[in-house]
């Protein structure tokens, strides 16, 4: 006997919800119910999944795997529905789109209009994350797409170029990098950088591609959303890094912030991220991601 995709979503939402009540609730059924469709499943896979205290639930080694592989199948299943009610339709119907920070506010204003007049009866659900944890929600089937900058290592997941965006300098008007010219990159100090806090990308893509060691120690500040980050460096509290693309979205159009360019590295084009679309190998919707890439190419 095999388990059942009720059985491995009852299992799922356990796992999440770390308790049978909140889970019973999420499955919409009674946690009686919840309960006899997980004793089930172990009683198929022949051990328990999880192990019941009072007040939590522990989820047991094989627990911990068969979540894995229950996200997968169900993952699955979910593209199989989606592709049976869209058969034929590209971009059409409910399409869950992930989206990092420093893309989501200046990338989607300037190309979801587009994309709603050439695809019209696409639904699209936008959510904003950093990176890892669009990549695990891609894994879990949780989206169909995530629009992340590379590099980035993720076993599993394939993607599609939407382009290259620049890495410039922010620096205060007053600052001597803010003279006219190219930056060169052994110009800066890691002691004079403002960055964005760990878990956002493009901290790790500018220190690496200016060949900078991150600052260390607990007096350093870090920024939660771009938008801070300008405010700080306006404030004259150091300099720090932007991608082209919010430059040209207007996020520092003020006088006490200054935009600079660093000179081109070695293979001749400057530091830069490259923009992609990624989903999960095996995804039935690889081509509607496909598309979507065309559709946010950068200009």
């Amino acid at each position: 006997m095999l388990p059942t995709l009720r059985q491995l979503q009852y299992l799922k939402l356990l796992a999440e919800h770390g308790s049978f009540s909140r889970a019973a609730e999420a499955a919409h059924v009674s946690q009686p119910a919840l309960s006899a469709g997980v004793q089930e499943l172990e009683r198929i896979l022949g051990a328990p999944v999880v192990e019941r205290a009072r007040g939590a639930v522990i989820m047991t080694a094989v627990g911990v795997e068969a979540v894995r592989r229950a996200e997968d199948v169900l993952a699955r299943t979910e593209d199989l529905v989606e592709a049976a009610k869209n058969a034929g339709r590209l971009l059409s119907g409910r399409f869950r789109l992930g989206v990092i920070p420093t893309v989501a506010p200046f990338l989607l204003p300037a190309k979801l209009p587009s994309l709603k007049i050439a695809y019209p009866n696409l639904k699209l659900f936008i959510r904003e994350d950093l990176t890892p944890r669009l990549i695990a929600a891609l894994k879990a089937g949780q989206i169909d797409a995530a629009v992340i900058a590379l590099p980035y290592d993720a076993p599993g997941v394939e993607h599609a170029r939407i382009g290259d965006d620049e890495i410039m300098a922010a620096a205060p008007h007053d600052h001597a990098l803010a003279a006219p010219g190219p930056i060169r990159p052994g110009s800066l100090r890691a002691e004079d950088l403002i960055l964005l806090e760990d878990g956002h990308c493009l901290r790790d893509h500018a220190l690496a591609a200016l060949d900078i060691e991150a600052p260390r120690g607990d007096d350093v500040f870090a920024a939660t959303s771009l938008h801070t980050l300008i405010q700080m460096v306006g404030s004259g509290l150091g300099v720090s890094f932007l991608p082209k693309m919010a430059v040209q979205a207007g996020l520092a159009d003020t006088p006490s912030v200054v935009i600079r360019a660093f000179e081109n590295q070695a293979d001749g084009v400057p530091p830069h991220r490259e923009i992609v679309v990624a989903w999960r190998s095996g995804s039935s919707r690889a081509a509607e991601a496909r598309l979507l890439a065309e559709a946010l190419k950068l200009d």
